[in-house]
């Protein structure tokens, strides 16, 4: 009953940030007499910030049109390389004539969508061709498309690689790093002809039992029936996927939020502080944040039962214990593919040396063939968008790619 609850809320809250919206308009449009009476600048950050507690937030799009290379402004088209049911593989094509390294990167199926990878995308475009997963909102496959869990992450990701060929390049970002690993470590023990050339896993939880952070926890703290009891729930009659068993997306955006709730507080207070003294760069960047961080995506409940289970409670992959169709997962039979981890000092998702632990499993690479990094000052988001992304990390996986190309 709690995602047909959720619906109620949506309905009801619908016209108060209807409402809301339109306050704030009347208080704050130049051609509105209300807009010069006393207080009026109050009333509209106030009709604003409600507005945006209330409102329903969609996926956002990409907006990447255009990028530069060498200081030109490249136009670039957002394609559809690969359509299966639970996700889409996006090309952003650009309009240029350049032979550069062809990268796949893995968005994570986490309750964000992939447009989370925005900063991400728009820095490997100007240098690479862009590929990325583009997850679909579990809500919206019908049911008839049949389940999906972690080993048909493994699959969809074996299907891409094999789809673009030898020379390619994988980055993955936070959860995608172990089904990415486990993919590679199938294709490697097949010697398969499409091993990518390198992997850049980012921040993710390849070894959860080292340094482990309140989201690890968690999931080691409850039995397993738990979240199955708790947390699946069923899509309700006005979804394509209605029916279908899923974690729900606002569930998520409650735990994301209930990590840091103070922050999220002050940020808001900050943004109607914003909107009284006219700063508007400050009062978009909030809208931009938040426009991403509020849109969620349910994931299919398999998936994300499977990931408690494989990744957080029995640590199948450092333990060398999963099996995926018969074939036990062999991270040490990767010999062909480079492979870079990155990791933030300040990360409180993806604990100091979860990622960096795949050098472990790795056992078999030439040091030729590795790269680390820990970026100083860099909490979790960090590693993958915002100044620290762009000018620091971005540039090392860019040469560590070309090295190995």
């Amino acid at each position: 009953m709690l995602y047909d609850l959720h619906e109620i809320q949506r309905s009801i809250l619908g016209p108060f940030s209807a409402f809301t919206e339109t306050g704030s308009q009347l208080f704050s449009n130049p051609y509105s007499p209300l807009a010069y009476t006393p207080l009026s600048r109050q009333l509209a950050a106030a009709y604003e910030l409600a507005h945006r507690v209330g409102k329903d937030y969609e996926k956002p799009a990409w907006g990447l049109d255009t990028t530069y290379i060498n200081g030109r402004e490249i136009a670039v088209t957002e394609d559809i390389a690969v359509n299966k049911p639970f996700c889409r593989l996006v090309h952003f094509r650009r309009n240029a004539r350049r032979k550069d390294p062809r990268v796949l990167l893995v968005a994570p199926l986490s309750g964000h969508h992939a447009t989370l990878l925005r900063d991400t995308a728009r820095s490997l475009i100007q240098n690479h061709e862009v590929y990325v997963t583009d997850w679909v909102d579990a809500r919206m496959v019908p049911i008839a498309d049949g389940t999906f869990g972690l080993d048909d992450y493994v699959r969809y990701i074996q299907a891409f690689l094999r789809h673009l060929g030898p020379d390619t390049h994988v980055i993955s970002v936070c959860q995608p790093t172990v089904p990415v690993m486990a993919a590679l470590s199938l294709m490697a023990s097949e010697d398969d002809p499409d091993q990518p050339r390198s992997m850049v896993m980012m921040g993710g939880p390849i070894d959860t039992r080292k340094s482990p952070t309140q989201v690890n926890r968690l999931a080691t703290t409850k039995p397993y029936e738990w979240f199955e009891d708790n947390l699946i729930h069923r899509v309700p009659p006005r979804y394509p996927g209605a029916g279908r068993k899923v974690y729900p997306g606002f569930l998520q955006h409650a735990g994301f939020v209930a990590m840091n709730p103070d922050r999220h507080v002050k940020s808001h207070y900050d943004y109607y502080l914003h909107l009284l003294r006219g700063d508007d760069s400050d009062a978009e960047a909030h809208r931009r944040f938040y426009d991403e961080y509020n849109a969620v995506l349910d994931m299919p409940a398999k998936f994300y039962l499977d990931t408690i289970r494989t990744v957080f409670q029995e640590f199948r992959l450092p333990r060398g214990t999963w099996v995926i169709d018969g074939q036990t997962v062999d991270p040490g039979a990767i010999r062909k593919t480079a492979l870079m981890t990155v990791e933030g000092a300040l990360d409180d998702i993806s604990g100091l040396g979860q990622t960096h632990a795949a050098h472990t499993l790795c056992a078999n690479l030439s040091p030729s063939m590795r790269e680390v990094h820990t970026a100083a000052h860099c909490g979790h988001y960090g590693i993958f968008s915002g100044r620290r992304w762009r000018e620091l990390i971005y540039p090392r996986i860019s040469t560590f790619i070309r090295a190995h190309a």
